[in-house]
């Protein structure tokens, strides 16, 4: 049975900033691309706030049933933009000042908010396939952990980054890549924050394959969201729900105590050190403080 017409729901005619929505020539498939608007498809604001409402409409559009998420541009994303997510409550806090209760609270919603935001798309019914090409740093990684299926190009690279940044990658990258790499690879890529390649991502199991080139990676995501949009959607709404059933309470037990953990200890010098350094296009030296 063919897919249904895919109708101009809320997520094909809402003027995003982040985003665009598009309906590919396959019926039932539906193009997310990443679009600012920072440079590199930074995470900003309008980023983690029109994330869920995207994929809720998605979620709920009948003529929708699967979605390619892909970056638009020379780059997937180059990950969370720090100083405008993060910068109203790191602008409170000099050099040895105190963050107290009140900030700590602050900081856990901000940071529950952006697991929140992640998480709409592993809670989306329709199979979510993400398409990476060029960069996939720090919030990048956490968004395409929350896809079902992963496909690269051979220009990509990825970085789980944040311990770089003197940061506990909170948003669901610890969380999720266990079932996906294994144990062993996790915790090389999370505790070094190296850069890894395509090849090395496809070796490992990060993504499912590597096409040559970003024409190839769109035509291969494009013809595999094809496939599941040709099922039964009852089956595959079913299948995604069995398969996520296990392992998703302990994502959100490790979701709750990243969450607990940074909001008591992301404020460090540490931290304003790696900010200052960023700032400065310099290295940064991490005294443990």
């Amino acid at each position: 049975m063919a897919a249904a017409a895919q109708g101009p729901g809320p997520a094909f005619t809402q003027p995003w900033t982040a985003f665009t929505v598009e309906g590919a020539p396959t019926p039932g498939v539906a193009v997310v691309r990443l679009a600012g608007p920072g440079r590199g498809n930074m995470m900003g604001l309008a980023f983690w706030s029109e994330l869920p409402q995207v994929f809720a409409a998605l979620d709920a559009d009948p003529g929708v049933r699967a979605v390619v998420l892909a970056g638009a541009g020379s780059q997937f994303s180059t990950g969370l933009d720090v100083a405008e997510v993060l910068g109203s409550w790191l602008g409170k806090l000099g050099p040895g000042a105190p963050a107290q209760a009140a900030q700590r609270t602050e900081l856990l919603g901000v940071i529950r908010t952006l697991q929140d935001a992640i998480s709409s798309v592993a809670a989306c019914r329709k199979p979510v396939i993400a398409a990476v090409h060029g960069w996939c740093i720090g919030g990048g990684v956490d968004l395409i952990s929350a896809a079902d299926v992963r496909l690269a190009s051979a220009d990509a690279k990825f970085s789980i980054r944040e311990a770089r940044l003197a940061i506990v990658a909170d948003v669901g990258s610890l969380q999720r890549l266990r079932g996906i790499i294994g144990e062993g690879q996790l915790r090389e890529l999370a505790l070094t924050g190296k850069d890894i390649t395509a090849e090395r991502a496809g070796r490992i199991g990060l993504v499912n394959d590597v096409l040559p080139d970003q024409e190839a990676l769109m035509e291969a995501a494009l013809n595999m969201a094809a496939e599941m949009a040709a099922n039964s959607p009852l089956a595959v709404a079913g299948t995604k729900a069995v398969l996520n059933e296990g392992r998703e309470e302990d994502i959100a037990r490790g979701l709750r105590h990243v969450a607990l953990w940074n909001s008591a200890f992301l404020h460090s010098e540490d931290l304003l050190e790696a900010v200052a350094a960023m700032g400065e296009r310099r290295p940064a030296i991490f005294e443990g403080k």
